[in-house]
């Protein structure tokens, strides 16, 4: 473990925008998670707000406040995704007075604090790092697609969505846990800076990679972690949709991967793209199964996001979808998703 660290969530706390901060508040094995900054929330326990799970981190105003109950830290993690990745100035203020407090900075966010001259003399000053997990590598370290991924012999599940912010890095993490706890070997790939941040060992950061590399560095994680783990099995984080405009995204995990089954996230409240009719109509789940046929692979189950739904209207729409398309559908975060774990044995027993 890393060291400790206090999320700043910038009054985010509650929406999909701090979807980085959910995912260290749910759990890393990377740092060890003691607080989160967030104004509009401060006095409450942030597992309470992100699933009704009470976690023992509290949620205060600033990082004085923190200082004030004499709970210190070493990292101070930005935990939002804002609007094209850039900082604005009032968590830039604040990212000031952590570095001047002594805090090393993590940021995955597309604006880099290294290249701020500014942050960057402060930081040295303070003997503090300001670490840049969204820096693209340099060429020379990436990898091409070479075929190596026909040596993976152990089920590869691609955890797909039909939308961005809709829960496919959770489901994936939980998969790989569950799969854990019925004492197989397990591991998940992880394709964003949030796996990183949770403590992910194999994996890349999908959209801070060159284009012509992430066939190459997706096959390289697998096929790394099949070599030096011998896992059951293999779940891989998606990224984005595969008809989402702004960022169509898939078919690597399914072609360059060789994804033997998909587990696709959906979100039935949901009726546009990014909850924005201007990007349009999220396409009926049958023709998302279809495009997956398509691209090779199958959808073994269906998991359910139960955004914007009571919980009577989740249950009786898990009933319909399940009826309608014969396929298990789950409720992960009321359910878990051992189910599928078994399902995914029974599916692929070469035995």
């Amino acid at each position: 473990m890393d060291g400790k660290a206090i999320i700043l969530a910038q009054g985010m706390l509650d929406d999909n925008h701090a979807k980085t901060a959910h995912g260290l508040i749910r759990g890393t094995e990377r740092y060890e998670i003691i607080g989160v900054i967030d104004r509009q929330h401060a006095g409450l326990d942030a597992g309470i707000i992100v699933d009704g799970i009470e976690r023992g981190i509290p949620v205060m105003s600033s990082l004085q406040q923190f200082q004030e109950h004499s709970l210190e830290a070493q990292f101070l993690i930005i935990g939002v995704a804002t609007k094209g990745g850039y900082i604005p100035d009032d968590m830039r203020r604040e990212i000031r007075e952590a570095v001047t407090q002594g805090l090393s900075i993590v940021n995955g966010l597309h604006e880099f604090l290294g290249d701020d001259p500014e942050l960057s003399q402060l930081a040295a000053e303070n003997n503090v790092r300001l670490i840049d997990i969204r820096k693209p590598r340099p060429k020379d370290q990436l990898q091409f697609w070479n075929g190596s991924i026909a040596e993976v012999l152990c089920p590869k599940i691609a955890v797909l969505g039909t939308d961005c912010a809709i829960g496919k890095r959770t489901t994936a993490r939980m998969l790989m846990e569950a799969a854990k706890e019925q004492d197989l070997i397990a591991e998940m790939i992880y394709t964003g800076q949030t796996g990183w941040l949770q403590g992910g060992e194999y994996g890349f950061i999908f959209d801070s990679t060159y284009n012509d590399f992430v066939s190459g560095e997706l096959e390289h994680a697998i096929v790394n972690c099949y070599r030096e783990m011998q896992p059951h099995m293999i779940f891989l984080e998606g990224q984005a949709a595969l008809q989402n405009p702004t960022g169509p995204c898939g078919p690597e995990f399914l072609i360059s991967a060789r994804t033997d089954g998909v587990i696709l996230q959906h979100a039935p409240g949901r009726k546009y793209f990014g909850n924005q009719s201007s990007l349009g109509e999220i396409p009926p789940l049958i023709n998302e199964l279809e495009l997956i046929r398509l691209y090779g692979s199958t959808t073994l189950a269906i998991a359910q996001n139960n955004e914007g739904l009571t919980q009577q209207e989740a249950d009786q729409i898990q009933k319909d979808t399940q009826e309608l398309l014969n396929i298990p559908v789950v409720q992960p975060l009321k359910d878990g998703v051992g189910r599928l774990i078994t399902l995914i044995q029974e599916t692929y027993d070469k035995d």
